[in-house]
């Protein structure tokens, strides 16, 4: 068994409960880990027998284009795609951060893990 892991996704986009946050929009960053079974791909050197990384980042970027209030619903969102587009992948855990979010102080981020 391995993980595949896709950190450090950077992504502008309209997530939040208030109004401006979306209306102005954000930085974001997610971290994806993928437990998969590659002994197939460590054989055959083939990228259809894994997980194809640039499709899955394709599949984050589409699910952030959609709006949403919360964190929660676009993890859930992406997870469930990922599983969907990826059957093979067996677990899997995302970590979104919201870079300076707009809650009255200065802070770096606030960030929700989800798991598959």
């Amino acid at each position: 068994m391995s993980v595949i892991s896709i950190e450090g996704m950077e992504f502008f986009a309209y997530h939040g409960c208030f109004a401006e946050e979306q209306i102005i929009g954000t930085k974001f960053s997610i971290d994806l880990f993928l437990e998969v079974d590659t002994a197939k791909a460590e054989i055959s050197d083939e990228l259809h027998d894994t997980v194809n990384y640039q499709l899955v980042f394709m599949l984050v970027k589409e699910e952030m284009k959609t709006k949403s209030k919360l964190l929660e619903h676009v993890g859930r969102r992406i997870l469930d795609k990922v599983k969907a587009r990826f059957p093979e992948v067996m677990h899997a855990k995302i970590k979104i951060r919201k870079l300076n979010p707009p809650l009255g102080g200065k802070m770096d981020f606030v960030s929700l893990e989800l798991e598959l």
